[in-house]
């Protein structure tokens, strides 16, 4: 179970930094896609080239953040734990505040993403509970 959690935390970072690559358009995760652009936040604030850029960076963050959960989970570090809930959290609020309004293809904008968030947290919270 150790193993299967450490390597969940570690690929559900590598979807973030899919799509951070999709925010800097290095490729397409859909063709047409245009996440994060459109952000019913940031797109007041700034330009989507910039929003892309915001979105590349704070998904980049993420993705070291459950690396470094995963990594200290497999090595059996007891502070995997808030790594997960505060890269989980964090990821969640990203994907929020990135979130163009439209209930439209919400897996496409992070809805997927936001589920495995919670069953991150909830299996720290069982593990925490059942200990």
């Amino acid at each position: 179970m150790n193993i299967f959690a450490g390597i969940f935390f570690i690929l559900h970072a590598f979807v973030h930094l899919l799509y951070a690559g999709q925010a800097l358009r290095f490729f397409e995760l859909r063709p047409g896609l245009i996440w994060p652009d459109g952000s019913w936040l940031f797109s007041r604030l700034l330009s989507d080239e910039s929003t892309r850029l915001l979105a590349a960076v704070l998904l980049a963050l993420t993705t070291l953040g459950y690396i470094v959960a995963g990594v200290a989970h497999l090595f059996q570090q007891e502070w995997w734990h808030p790594t997960v809930i505060v890269s989980a959290v964090f990821s969640t609020v990203i994907f929020f505040l990135l979130w163009d309004g439209k209930f439209q293809a919400l897996d496409e904008k992070g809805l997927v993403g936001i589920f495995l968030n919670v069953v991150a947290i909830a299996f720290v919270l069982f593990l925490k509970h059942n200990a």
